[in-house]
């Protein structure tokens, strides 16, 4: 009995929610919240809005057609429209005004929607920008939603770009300038090429220069990517030939290393990527004979690499690279502007070793 009693007391499933009329009318947009009202109840705001049943205002649009509506539904729906009625010239029940600078079937799709929140697809496609125009202007923000979800879903282009970006910023559609400024900004070649931008370069040139400031400083930091990305792959070159210099001078490799290093003629792969390259630099070294101030350029990056040595050596006494002691001498001899140069480069050369370090280096310091 107390189970019969449990199961009596489990409310029924509702039914299941019923299938689609297969319409292709559009209520609001995906993820702007859910409606509750039946498919009838906006079907029957539809038919009141086409059929016109005891409406009492009159619309005047472009090329002199008209649209029928009521006063208490299109003057609830936005507040603008409700004032325009207050002060509308009435000829016994109707009320007129005027809706004008956009095309009239724009004009009775944003009428609908007054009544019912419903377009359909083609129709804002084609008039999206006409209705985006008339939800600021006529204070719907609901229709204004709408727009901008449509447009950052697939309706901005690089044939309307332009244009959005001026009524966003115009009309007070902060989410939707940002959007398009950087569509602007990403295909900038293409668009400053068009018939829009020179528009907008004669009726606006303050957002004209704005975007072009954008894309100077976007083409600024790109160019500083690349630069800090260079540098960090030099240091990173750099400290891995500091490594591969004193695993030659301390232990050898292959053919080359100290005098008393006995040399095996089956040698283990070396670990050092830089070393091959390292060891043909200090090969030449050893026998270069050209005498010029300076030496050679290769020389001269031989005795760069020594001294880099020098400063990054934790323990010169006990070290192997050759003139090791005798260049970190030399440092106190250098000038002021010479020594904040060689300090910047070990700073960055140990900086760029994130993980761990070598213990014949001194360690990363902060200033």
């Amino acid at each position: 009995m107390v189970t019969d009693l449990h199961q009596s007391s489990v409310p029924f499933p509702p039914p299941l929610p019923l299938k689609s009329d297969g319409h292709k009318r559009t209520y609001g947009a995906p993820g702007l919240g859910n409606s509750c009202v039946s498919t009838a109840t906006r079907d029957m705001w539809d038919r009141l809005f086409n059929d016109g049943y005891k409406a009492d205002v009159v619309i005047y649009t472009d090329s002199g057609n008209v649209i029928y509506a009521h006063a208490n539904i299109i003057g609830n729906a936005s507040t603008v429209i409700k004032g325009m009625l207050k002060q509308a010239k009435r000829h016994g029940k109707w009320h007129t005004i005027s809706i004008r600078g956009v095309p009239h079937d724009a004009v009775r799709v944003f009428i609908r929607f007054l009544y019912s929140s419903c377009y359909e697809k083609e129709e804002m496609n084609e008039f999206i920008m006409h209705l985006l125009l008339l939800s600021h202007a006529y204070v719907v923000p609901q229709l204004k939603r709408v727009c901008e979800w449509h447009l950052e879903h697939g309706l901005l282009n690089t044939e309307n770009v332009v244009d959005v970006f001026q009524l966003a910023l115009l009309c007070d559609f902060p989410r939707l300038s940002v959007i398009s400024h950087r569509m602007i900004v990403k295909h900038f070649k293409e668009l400053s090429a068009t018939d829009a931008w020179t528009a907008m370069k004669k009726s606006h040139p303050f957002l004209e220069k704005e975007v072009r400031d954008s894309v100077i400083l976007k083409e600024n930091m790109r160019k500083e990517k690349i630069r800090k990305r260079n540098d960090q792959r030099m240091y990173s070159q750099l400290y891995e030939a500091m490594e591969a210099l004193v695993h030659i001078c301390r232990d050898g490799c292959k053919t080359i290393g100290p005098h008393d290093k006995d040399f095996k003629p089956h040698h283990a792969p070396c670990d050092y990527e830089a070393c091959k390259g390292l060891e043909s630099l200090i090969r030449h070294f050893a026998g270069c004979k050209l005498k010029v101030p300076g030496g050679c350029v290769h020389c001269k990056r031989m005795w760069q690499l020594l001294e880099l040595h020098s400063r990054l050596c934790a323990d010169s006494d006990r070290c192997r690279v050759p003139l090791c002691r005798n260049l970190k001498e030399k440092m106190e001899k250098q000038s002021k502007k010479d020594e904040r140069r060689w300090k910047l480069l070990v700073k960055n050369v140990l900086g760029s070793k994130k993980i761990g370090g070598s213990p014949y280096f001194l360690p990363v310091t902060s200033g």
